[in-house]
């Protein structure tokens, strides 16, 4: 069984919560955001950093 989420489900376990939510809450909700955001594109390029050295290597082979 998968563990995770999709986006509509943190979007409606979310929604509560952001809608009672102070302004000092949602700008602490607002940079976990932009911090995961900065992850996933870190990933990203992590990945394609592996692929380009991985095609590399091969080539040198």
């Amino acid at each position: 069984m998968s563990s995770d989420l999709s986006l509509q489900q943190i979007a409606e376990s979310v929604t509560k919560s952001v809608l009672n939510a102070t302004d000092k809450d949602l700008e602490g909700f607002q940079k976990i955001i932009d911090e995961t955001i900065k992850v996933r594109e870190s990933h990203r390029n992590l990945q394609r950093m592996i692929k380009s050295y991985s095609t590399t290597m091969i080539q040198r082979s």
